[in-house]
């Protein structure tokens, strides 16, 4: 490998650092739902004891969304039914949580893995994913993100994953199956979503992470540079009325990030004053009813706790109205996810 390429993997979450850093609750009783976390037994786990411990730390997180990570596929059995073994998984997780009195509706919807290059073959597979969902199968995240500067813990995939015709034949099932799409690519590859958003009007899509700004490999020191590129592609994808926005995801190393390696975690502020420059920009463009917060947890939370990041995420909205709160905190994830 080259000597200059940069390797970037997820680091299991440190709480004794994490709870270096206390907050009071800002606003306590505004209603949230989380529509975007995973669950793995990787990484000192994420399972039922961790998202309880995080949804019932203060906030009112009403419920949550899963979103695929390879977490226990199957392991045996056709190769493209495989991921289906997420589904049941985080359903058994699901049951779990509310046999115990969650306060929270953990995995209220779920969002999995099918191979959409399977083109039209790819219909048996969400019908399966819907069968073992126990009604909470909401939409397939297909992972497209792709640069050649640097490697992550992210499966290979094409650089023109979303342009190519088995993709495109495969994504146009979703529709028809009543699901949405999730998209995790980053900023270079925006403009092939937006082609892709244009292609397939009635599908509701969903950019996860702000649509991952990169502050790495070939961007690293390129701040400026990298915002403009990406502003300017976000004003063009926001023409497309059925494209929604997480606003997550900026403490990934991926952006640049180093949160991590301080001798003591972020405070709210500071979070807020980082997030502001990315995530007011969407809002205006997009308005409050295509945006949502999401806490990317367990991965986001190597940078900071769900106490504070969710303060963050309050201290950014503090001058929205209250329709547009409860757009930003809970209404779009109910309405994208139908929960």
């Amino acid at each position: 490998m080259d000597k200059q390429r940069e390797s970037i993997a997820i680091e299991p979450p440190r709480q004794d650092w994490l709870d270096l850093t206390q907050e009071d609750i800002l606003d306590p009783g505004l209603p949230i739902i989380d529509p975007h976390h995973h669950l793995w037994d990787r990484l000192g786990g994420f399972l039922a004891d961790e998202i309880m411990a995080d949804t019932s730390s203060g906030h009112n997180i009403r419920k949550t969304v899963f979103v695929q990570c390879r977490y226990a596929h199957r392991t045996d059995g056709p190769e493209a039914m495989r991921p289906v073994g997420e589904t049941e998984a985080v359903v058994r997780v699901a049951e779990e949580t509310a046999q115990r009195g969650a306060a929270t509706e953990i995995c209220a919807g779920i969002v999995g893995f099918a191979d959409l290059t399977l083109g039209g073959a790819v219909a048996e597979v969400l019908e399966a994913h819907k069968a073992a969902s126990g009604g909470r199968f909401r939409g397939i995240r297909h992972i497209t993100a792709y640069e050649e500067s640097f490697d992550t813990f992210l499966a290979p995939v094409a650089p023109d994953a979303m342009t190519s015709p088995a993709f495109r034949e495969g994504f146009a099932c979703l529709s028809a199956a009543g699901l949405s799409f999730d998209g995790w690519l980053y900023h270079p590859q925006i403009p092939q979503f937006t082609e892709l958003a244009r292609a397939f009007p009635d599908t509701v899509m969903v950019l996860d992470h702000v649509g991952g700004p990169l502050g790495i490999g070939r961007y690293r020191g390129r701040a400026d540079a990298t915002h403009a590129e990406w502003l300017a592609s976000m004003r063009d994808l926001a023409a497309c009325p059925n494209v929604n926005v997480k606003l997550g995801g900026l403490v990934m190393d991926i952006t640049g990030a180093e949160w991590a390696a301080a001798a003591t975690p972020p405070g709210s502020r500071a979070l807020a004053d980082a997030f502001r420059p990315w995530m007011e920009p969407v809002i205006e463009l997009f308005g409050a009813d295509r945006c949502m917060f999401e806490s990317n947890f367990p991965v986001d939370k190597v940078s900071c706790s769900y106490p504070v990041l969710w303060n963050a995420f309050k201290r950014l909205a503090a001058g929205a109205g209250e329709t547009e709160k409860a757009a930003l905190f809970h209404d779009t994830a109910a309405r994208v996810y139908r929960i």
